[in-house]
């Protein structure tokens, strides 16, 4: 039985692209160069501040943030960089009783954004505020806790097979892998994408792959002639 499922943020409830081209507008650079050398670093298999250290060599996030917020072009993220189907997954999830979680790699900022999109979770996690990052095995270890199921119980959805489907699994959790955004379209491990319990091209099609999973594990236990 799935008794919660928790999202991985960029790329899986929130669009990117305006993030990303405001990166590029803040190196000076075209946006299509900038999705370019961003594309050709995921393929590699690298590490995505890579991509910013190409047009800023000595790159470093936490610094560069802060120029950036002094400079009044802060990065942010509001209600139209959520993907559209995002919304309605989450509420349809909490509609099945289950406990639902966002669990991201994401900045100092991001937690107070996510908060104040009042979205129908239970449980908002971010690598900043948890002091661990995917795809460390500690940062799962604390999504259990979290959501306080054992972690067969627990499904996590996320857009990268290496950082969300193939670390969660590593911890003993069924994953859903959404292929969109950068990472979903680009970095393919097939071996992964294979022992994913889903594999699904849109939010709007969760609920019911969920629904029906743990319809088909209720009828499993049921005594025979129940």
């Amino acid at each position: 039985m799935i008794e919660a499922v928790f999202f991985d943020v960029g790329g899986t409830i929130l669009d990117e692209s305006r993030e990303f081209a405001d990166w590029a507008d803040w190196f000076g650079v075209p946006r299509h160069t900038f999705s370019a050398v961003l594309g050709a670093v995921i393929a590699r298999g690298q590490d995505w501040q890579e991509a910013f250290r190409t047009f800023r060599p000595d790159f470093d996030l936490a610094a560069e943030l802060a120029r950036r917020a002094a400079a009044g072009r802060p990065e942010s993220f509001d209600e139209e960089d959520l993907y559209p189907d995002a919304r309605a997954c989450l509420t349809a999830l909490k509609g099945q009783g289950l406990r639902v979680g966002l669990a991201g790699n994401q900045p100092a900022h991001a937690e107070a954004s996510l908060r104040a999109l009042d979205l129908p979770v239970d449980v908002i996690g971010t690598s900043h505020g948890w002091g661990v990052a995917k795809p460390a095995p500690a940062f799962f270890a604390r999504l259990v806790r979290e959501a306080g199921h054992h972690p067969s119980s627990i499904l996590y959805v996320g857009d990268r097979p290496d950082n969300d489907a193939g670390a969660a699994m590593a911890a003993g959790m069924p994953a859903c892998l959404i292929r969109r955004g950068p990472w979903g379209h680009i970095l393919d491990l097939p071996a992964v994408a294979q022992r994913c319990l889903f594999r699904i091209g849109s939010l709007d099609e969760l609920p019911g792959l969920v629904a029906a999973h743990n319809a088909g594990r209720r009828s499993a236990v049921l005594p025979s002639g129940t």
